[in-house]
């Protein structure tokens, strides 16, 4: 699916081509640089920048599975740190981090061509069952986060919260930065 962005930049793009094959416009001598020239630079750097990114091969799904593995280790390492656990609740984090582990492997992936083959019942089917291992794994995470989370002091538990509040990802509830570029935050008053 081709994001508003990409819509956009290949627009441009094509809009570019055209005029420069019609011959729009006229051959000027080279002249002092205006401050209209770097705007323009910059605008051509970010549309060349963006066509590559189209064409963007995934990554080796073993690579990315061990690039995940090895930042969630560190996120794991950071929050184990910064929670400062005793030695009674070691055994609640090795057991925690276990149960929250992702399945190993790559994720399983039909084919499209095979998914298209499929009547409507059969593919409502399949997603039924793919939402209902969604939600076991789900259930499994968020029963040993619960139980990890009664062994944990209220000082902890606030600690836990915080580091723990980033769901969201590095943008606002509803997916989007305030006017200030603050996670959700609202617009500030105008006066």
């Amino acid at each position: 699916m081709i994001s508003l962005r990409q819509r956009i930049v290949w627009a441009s793009l094509l809009g570019s081509a055209a005029l420069a094959s019609s011959g729009a416009f006229a051959q000027a001598p080279a002249a002092a640089p205006s401050a209209a020239a770097p705007t323009a630079a910059v605008a051509q750097a970010d549309g060349a920048a963006a066509a590559p990114k189209a064409q963007h091969k995934r990554m080796d799904p073993a690579k990315r599975m061990e690039r995940m593995q090895e930042h969630r280790a560190k996120r794991l390492a950071a929050l184990k740190d910064k929670l400062k656990l005793t030695s009674a609740q070691e055994g609640a984090w090795s057991t925690f981090t276990t149960a929250t582990q992702p399945p190993a492997g790559p994720r399983p992936h039909m084919d499209r061509a095979e998914f298209a083959k499929l009547t409507t019942p059969e593919r409502l089917e399949r997603m039924q069952a793919r939402q209902a291992e969604r939600s076991a794994m789900f259930a499994k995470r968020a029963d040993a986060t619960k139980t990890f989370y009664a062994t944990l002091s209220p000082e902890q538990q606030k600690t836990f919260d915080a580091e723990t509040a980033h769901f969201g990802g590095p943008r606002g509830h509803d997916g989007h930065r305030g006017h200030d570029g603050q996670r959700g935050a609202p617009a500030p008053a105008k006066s």
